[in-house]
């Protein structure tokens, strides 16, 4: 099952402590900077990426929508804000996204919705991490480890949590 992961933007650079400084200088390069992290981001994980941003702080005479390096790019229209944008696509997709943002509203319409979410800091920390186990080989997730915690239905997530955890786990 491909994911689709929806990305608050402005929301994602503001978290992050990399990402704000360039932003700080200049909000293209905040923007580019982002969107080069995605790509490669893209290149090791293959998932369906767009990246929502706020139409005011837009580049002049851009479209709403745009693809770079394989990620799709939407910008809101006058009067909307990207908020509404990824409610809008959370509507069309539910059980196929995965929502990034920290903005609490976005991330429980998206629940309601069916959809997966992890907040932005989480996000990039699973982007770095990602990288990280790419450039080193390293994969810490092969192998088994013997234990002697009882596992059964008492301890089993619910069916939404399962899948939520499986598509998480995929970044």
């Amino acid at each position: 099952m491909s994911i689709h992961i929806i990305i608050d933007g402005y929301n994602l650079i503001r978290q992050s402590s990399v990402f704000s400084a360039l932003d700080r200088e200049d909000i293209q390069r905040g923007r580019e900077a982002l969107i080069d992290a995605l790509a490669v981001y893209r290149k090791m994980k293959q998932h369906k990426i767009t990246v929502v941003f706020d139409g005011i702080n837009a580049p002049a005479f851009s479209p709403n929508k745009d693809r770079i390096k394989g990620i799709s790019i939407r910008f809101s229209r006058n009067g909307e804000t990207a908020d509404t944008v990824i409610k809008k696509m959370t509507v069309v997709e539910k059980e196929k996204a995965l929502v990034v943002s920290s903005d609490r509203q976005v991330l429980h319409f998206a629940a309601c919705q069916g959809c997966a979410i992890i907040e932005s800091p989480v996000f990039e920390e699973k982007m770095a991490t990602a990288g990280y186990k790419n450039l080193t080989g390293f994969d810490d997730e092969t192998g088994w480890m013997p234990t002697t915690k009882k596992k059964g239905p008492a301890k089993r997530l619910s069916k939404r949590k399962r899948r939520d955890r499986i598509k998480i786990k995929k970044l």
